[in-house]
């Protein structure tokens, strides 16, 4: 599983390192190769590619009419590139990407379970202020079991 935050630098060239706390198990459980992409634009998602793959298996099923797998896909094609680490475990940021998600200097990767999301890490801290954690939050996860 991926779980925490591990800082990270993105490079002048726009390429982010993989944190080695992340890099080992994402490499020994689904390889080098990974979908970079965001859904609003002010993060940038990385999935390994066979997880993309999975979640592309299960929108193929649904109507090709149906507007949420649209919308979906809209902005996960619109950001989204395939790309492979290289030999030093840094990927590259598509442009398009790098500038709407601020991808420059220190940024905060996420662990999230199958997936990376890594934020600027500014803006990061700015979306926690803004968005707090509420009692309906806690409702809710109690409700799932959590």
């Amino acid at each position: 599983m991926l779980r925490g935050n591990a800082p990270a630098t993105v490079d002048e060239k726009g390429r982010l390192k993989i944190p080695s706390s992340f890099r080992a198990y994402i490499e020994e459980s689904w390889g080098s190769d990974f979908y970079v992409t965001s859904l609003s634009g002010e993060s940038v998602l990385i999935y390994p590619l066979p997880i993309w793959q999975e979640i592309e298996e299960r929108l193929a099923k649904l109507p090709s009419l149906n507007p949420t797998k649209k919308k979906f896909l809209d902005r996960t094609n619109f950001y989204g590139q395939v790309t492979a680490a290289d030999k030093s475990g840094r990927i590259l940021i598509p442009t398009l990407l790098r500038e709407s998600a601020q991808m420059s200097g220190e940024v905060a990767v996420l662990g999230y379970l199958d997936h990376l999301d890594v934020w600027n890490h500014n803006r990061f801290l700015d979306r926690i202020k803004t968005q707090e954690f509420t009692e309906e939050d806690h409702e809710t996860l109690s409700k799932l079991g959590i």
